[in-house]
């Protein structure tokens, strides 16, 4: 690639009944085509006219599948534009010679689908098989109607109509549609409901020719940009498919068009005239000027004719004699874009972001280097070289002799000693975390909070509260205690504060920390995913906690956990939820109950508080407006009596005086009100979110609760607790009591194996039923609403 080559031309020929064989035939290689007509007898004995033609072309397509026609034409260049290069692939014949079924195909039936389709599933297919890039798809879709602009996708809710008419504009970048869509699509599903919505909304009219002509020319365009995964380099690449489905060529004596399909007849082959005076000129090498603008199809289609892309050209054509002069005309234009050439080359592109970043990076390492350089510049060797195993140990023993402080300074030499100088500070840091840590571990028992029957068993001892808190704990309300020792039985007196204080200071000592741990320090160890809880010296914990796993069934377990209670007989009518509601706010739920009312009495009364303080700014600014209108009477009195002066300062009387004063007053009022005002309606807006996060919490709690209580057969509760930890209540009635596949299982299953196409047919036929759907139900909406104004 990279160097100039011929555009690709094929010719597909209709399948008919009555196929012109003396006429028409093929070369052995099966890629020219030959032309014999005969001499029209009417014209007299000297008679000039060409007979035979012959076409020299990259195949003939007769009796074509859709898959051969697609592994021929289409296929190497949409695996090329995974590499970076544009491909362009245009159908070109006249009206009803099977254009629009080579692009588009039979959107009804898989098997029959189209070029358009099948490089969609190819590009998906690719990006699959490609994981060491990060490849993003864009499509559109563009329809020239006698030559007008439409976005064949502007009918997406999230779209809309433009406002503005969409322009084609051309940059150094090449040549886009400014106010056409762009969809990006993630997977092979969305790229399919993105085309059959543009089908839904071409433009096709009837005539003798053809039952459902198109009556425009459509480009769908495939956007893909392929960045890499595992190189942190900021070039990327990029690249586009054009999937050209043009308008047929029409004798108007033939089609017998009338009225609009008249008027749309003419601008196609207005249009499709000036494509081939662009062709012509592309082909001829001492051409300097490429009529482009001269109509829409061609000024679109600039970077893609002739350009830097991989150009395939399908020209459709009739087999029969009828139609042999259409056919001649085609294939001469099929042979005249074989004169085209064409330079392909790889979209390279930079990350202007990441390149930024990478330059700044460098630049301020450069800059520290040089900085370096230029304060040690009396030092006559520099290594720059990477730390070998002796220097970093050196660099080691610095650092804890700074620590320690019997080392003043550390020598700096290079930029690589001062990030090993931090890196031995990282390392020190956590060896000294390692240590602390074990000294803990030799002084606390670690309990995991999901282990019931140790926390069962530290609740017996009387060291933690039934809320999970270590007796004796800080609560933010008063004195923290530390932890009562295990040595103080029931009956005996406490030690002083002071005392317990004392021996938990000296034990600390003892164990070699640092320094003592604090209250605080408990608060945070408590609230972790473990508890620490003092080890004792007579070993009762020890001795107690195996017995109490035996006995973990029966005892009751931490409250933030269901507790397990003796359950009683099961009614044989489920009661209703009202009264089940205030049975369980009163048993199971009152903790979460208490939670949610204590959090809407803090609200109500935020809300008297701002509700008081917007009274008193209303009754403010009230007395302001009084003030201000005050103000203005003595203003204008003292300019109606007289001003006066001295030394350049205004003379007022007391009165005036003191309504200044009162209005700065009020006004400094009204200020520190509406702060506070402000203030409230933040808490309010925060005490807001807890109430109904707390009742949103209460009511799932309930119908986990009821669910287990009188919904789900106790059998089945039975039988999902054996070996699994999940709560039959959490999960929805339909599914326990089913206990099999849903039905987007079996329908999932279905397809892939009662499909004769195969499971890659699914996105295709998913798309294709979704997109139906949102037509019907669009149909309907119109009919109702008609209905209605009728």
């Amino acid at each position: 690639m990279g160097t100039r080559k011929k555009v690709q031309a094929f010719v597909r020929v209709k399948p008919t009944d009555d196929f012109a064989h003396e006429m028409i035939t093929y070369g052995e290689d099966n890629k020219s085509i030959d032309i014999h007509l005969k001499k029209d007898s009417r014209r007299g004995v000297v008679n000039n006219q060409q007979t035979d033609w012959s076409f020299k072309l990259d195949g003939v397509l007769h009796d074509a599948s859709q898959d051969l026609v697609y592994e021929t034409v289409a296929k190497d260049a949409v695996s090329q534009a995974l590499e970076g290069y544009n491909g362009t692939i245009m159908c070109y014949g006249q009206t009803g010679a099977g254009k629009t079924y080579t692009m588009t195909g039979a959107t009804e039936n898989y098997k029959h689908r189209g070029i358009l389709p099948r490089a969609l599933q190819q590009v998906f297919r690719m990006i699959e098989e490609c994981p060491t890039h990060a490849i993003t798809v864009r499509v559109s879709y563009l329809e020239i109607y006698n030559e007008n602009l439409f976005d064949l996708l502007s009918t997406l809710p999230y779209v809309g109509p433009s406002v503005t008419p969409m322009t084609i504009v051309e940059n150094p970048q090449g040549v886009f549609i400014k106010g056409l869509s762009v969809h990006l699509t993630s997977q092979e599903e969305d790229a399919f409901s993105l085309l059959f919505e543009g089908e839904t909304n071409r433009i096709i009219a009837s005539h003798t020719m053809n039952k459902n002509s198109s009556r425009s020319h459509c480009i769908f365009t495939i956007y893909m940009e392929a960045h890499s995964r595992t190189l942190s380099d900021e070039k990327y690449i990029t690249s586009k498919i054009n999937l050209v489905d043009l308008a047929g060529s029409e004798r108007l004596g033939k089609t017998g068009s009338e009225g609009r399909v008249l008027k749309e007849a003419t601008y196609i082959n207005k249009s499709l005239s000036f494509l081939e005076q662009a062709i012509i000129a592309l082909g001829d090498q001492k051409r300097d000027h490429i009529p482009f603008r001269q109509c829409k199809l061609t000024h679109a289609l600039k970077d893609s004719l002739g350009g830097n892309c991989n150009m395939v050209l399908v020209t459709n054509i009739y087999g029969e004699a009828a139609q042999l002069e259409e056919t001649l005309s085609s294939l001469k234009f099929a042979s005249r874009m074989k004169l085209v050439t064409t330079e392909p080359a790889i979209n390279e592109k930079y990350d202007a972001e990441r390149m930024v970043k990478n330059l700044e990076k460098e630049l301020a390492l450069l800059k520290q280097e040089l900085a370096i350089h230029d304060s040690l510049s009396n030092r006559t060797l520099v290594s720059y070289d990477p730390m070998d195993e002796i220097q970093i140990a050196e660099i080691n023993s610095q650092v804890r002799r700074y620590l320690e402080g019997t080392l003043d300074e550390i020598d700096i030499i290079n930029l690589r000693q001062i990030q090993e100088v931090f890196n031995q500070f990282r390392v020190v840091l956590s060896q000294q975390e390692q240590e602390v840590e074990s000294a803990l571990r030799r002084k606390y028992t670690l309990i995991d909070k999901n282990d019931f029957a140790a926390i069962s068993a530290v609740q017996k001892a009387g060291l933690m509260d039934a809320e999970g808190h270590l007796v004796g704990e800080s609560d933010g309300q008063s004195f923290g205690l530390g932890v009562a020792p295990f040595s103080i039985k029931p009956g005996k007196k406490l030690r002083s504060k002071k005392a317990l204080k004392d021996q938990f200071s000296s034990s600390a000592r003892k164990e070699g920390a640092s320094s003592p741990v604090s209250g605080k320090d408990f608060d945070v160890i408590s609230i972790s995913k473990t508890q620490l809880i003092p080890s004792s010296k007579d070993g009762d914990i020890k001795d107690m906690l195996p017995r109490d796993r035996e006995t973990s069934s029966i005892e009751p377990v931490l409250s933030d956990s269901p507790k397990e209670e003796v359950r009683q007989p099961r009614p044989s009518t489920p009661p209703s939820k009202p009264v089940a509601f205030e049975e369980f706010k009163n048993e199971r739920g009152s903790e979460i109950n208490r939670i949610f009312k204590e959090n809407k009495s803090i609200l109500n009364e935020r809300r008297k508080r701002a509700s008081e303080t917007t009274q008193r700014i209303n009754a403010i600014k009230r007395e302001i407006d009084v003030t201000k209108e005050a103000l203005n009477f003595q203003k204008s009195l003292r300019e109606k009596q007289g001003e006066y002066e001295n030394k350049g300062l205004m003379i007022i009387d007391e009165e005036e005086f003191m309504l200044i004063l009162k209005l700065k007053d009020l006004k400094k009022q009204y200020r520190n009100e509406y702060q506070e005002l402000k203030d409230l309606r933040a808490e309010i807006q925060y005490c807001q979110r807890l109430v109904d996060q707390c009742r949103h919490r209460l009511l799932m709690e309930f119908d986990i609760w009821y669910n287990e209580s009188f919904v789900i057969p106790e059998d089945v509760q039975a039988a999902l607790k054996l070996g699994s930890s999940i709560r039959p209540g959490m999960v929805p009635v339909n599914r326990i009591v089913c206990l099999g596949e849903d039905d987007q299982d079996r329908f999932s299953q279905l397809q892939q194996t009662v499909l004769p196409e195969g499971p890659d047919s699914i996105s295709f036929y998913n798309a294709k039923v979704k997109t139906e759907q949102k037509h019907n139900n669009m149909k309907t909406m119109v009919g109702l609403q008609q209905s209605h104004r009728k």
